[in-house]
């Protein structure tokens, strides 16, 4: 804790001294009943395709932070992210934690996978969420560098442990605290090939059925879902916070 606590006022120190803030988009101050939903690790020809199907129903969009280990395996399934109206952003080449790298080739890295995401995508791409949520002041850095703005999140679904669903539809009611949350998500699970260290969560998961029940319990609360680009569209502003691990 002393270490995120001494990470964090460096951070302030130095966006002081450049006159600027700094921080990870967290939230947004949203002037409509939305909440951002975000989904990592796709794409996945099953599991992006189930949310997909259940983003449809409810007139519903998202933001797909995508790993180009997936992307440059199934880039049919990003193109029917970009077809279906969703935005598409940076979760990295692969998913080791960024902080293993120092700075010149935590940036390199981000260069070269924003560049080939664009143009696989053919679009900008402007969002970039580390994977693990890991980052050090350094990487914060290099991630502003390659013009690109890291998001975290404020709520999630919990959808990587292996508890039941209802679980999962809880946590989410739970911590999507009102207009503006950014919820996590995933619409696939990082593995072994895509430099997970762990090997990634091995469950079974409904999707569809989790983003369907999770939205149906956003709208009792007249809250509906969308991207983070669709939200500032509609007048949100960006709620940054300092976000360091290590």
């Amino acid at each position: 804790m002393t270490a995120l606590i001494d990470a964090a006022r460096r951070g302030r120190a130095w966006a002081r001294r450049r006159g600027s803030a700094i921080g990870s988009v967290v939230a947004v101050r949203a002037q409509e009943p939305v909440v951002v939903l975000t989904y990592d690790d796709g794409p996945d020809p099953a599991g992006t395709r189930q949310v997909l199907d259940a983003l449809a129903e409810h007139d519903a969009t998202a933001t797909f932070f995508v790993l180009l280990t997936r992307v440059r395996k199934h880039p049919t399934v990003l193109a029917e992210i970009i077809a279906a109206g969703h935005e598409v952003a940076l979760h990295g080449p692969d998913h080791r934690r960024p902080t293993e790298f120092g700075r010149t080739e935590a940036l390199r890295r981000l260069l070269d996978s924003r560049a080939e995401l664009e143009d696989r995508a053919g679009r900008t791409v402007r969002w970039y969420r580390p994977p693990y949520g890991a980052q050090t002041l350094g990487t914060w850095r290099a991630t502003r560098q390659a013009g690109l703005t890291p998001v975290m999140w404020g709520g999630t679904t919990w959808d990587w442990r292996d508890v039941g669903q209802d679980e999962r539809v809880a946590k989410a009611m739970a911590t999507v605290v009102g207009p503006g949350s950014i919820l996590l998500a995933h619409d696939g699970f990082a593995g072994a090939d895509d430099g997970a260290p762990d090997g990634g969560p091995t469950h079974d998961l409904d999707r569809y059925e989790l983003t369907d029940r999770v939205l149906d319990g956003l709208a009792e609360r007249g809250l509906r879902g969308v991207s983070l680009g669709g939200a500032l569209a509609a007048g949100a502003r960006p709620d940054l916070a300092a976000w360091f691990s290590r």
